[in-house]
C-alpha cells in the first residue's frame, strides 16, 4: 500500500452554540486540511496514470466540489439548535450558510469531509487519514482504522 495526500485550504467562519469560551462568538479560520487516501499504484503500461495509486487532480476535484466550494467563505451553524434563526438572518442579508446538524468544531467537521470524501473516492482508492488545522498550532485527526 501506498499512501499520498493533498493539501488545501480554505476560509470558513463558524458559531459554537452554547459554548462557554470566545469562540461563542462567530469568527473564522484560515484551514488547512491534508487528505489521505492509501492503495496500490497502477501496474499497467498502457493505462495512463500507470504507476499512480489515484491523480493528484482526482483528489483535488473531489474536495473542490464537495468542500472547499462548498464551505469556503460560508458560515457553518449548528442547525439543530437557535442559530438557526441566526443563519436565516445571515442569508436574507445576502451571506452563505451551512447548515450542519451538528456543532461545527473542528472534530465534527472532519468527520463529515471523511463521510463526502468516501463517497467520491475510485474503486480501490481509501480514505486513509485527515488532518485538519484550525489555526497554526491547533488541528484535529481522523484515522481510518479508528472510524470503520
Amino acid at each position: 500500500m501506498i499512501r499520498i495526500t493533498k493539501i488545501f485550504t480554505f476560509e470558513t467562519a463558524h458559531v459554537l452554540y452554547n459554548y462557554d469560551g470566545k469562540c461563542k462568538n462567530m469568527h473564522g479560520h484560515s484551514y488547512k486540511l491534508f487528505v489521505t487516501v492509501k492503495g496500490k499504484p497502477i501496474q499497467d503500461v498502457q493505462h495512463p496514470k500507470n504507476g499512480m495509486v489515484v491523480d493528484f487532480g482526482d483528489i483535488k476535484s473531489i474536495v473542490k466540489k464537495e468542500i472547499i466550494e462548498v464551505w469556503d467563505h460560508a458560515v457553518l451553524l449548528n442547525a439543530t439548535t437557535p442559530h438557526k434563526e441566526l443563519g436565516m438572518d445571515l442569508e436574507q442579508k445576502g451571506h452563505k450558510v451551512i447548515y450542519c446538524n451538528y456543532q461545527p468544531t473542528c472534530e465534527n467537521m472532519l468527520y463529515d469531509i471523511a463521510d463526502k470524501i468516501k463517497k467520491h473516492l475510485p474503486q480501490g482508492i481509501d480514505l486513509a487519514y485527515l488532518k485538519m488545522h484550525e489555526t497554526e498550532n491547533s488541528y484535529g485527526e481522523w484515522f481510518a482504522e479508528e472510524n470503520p
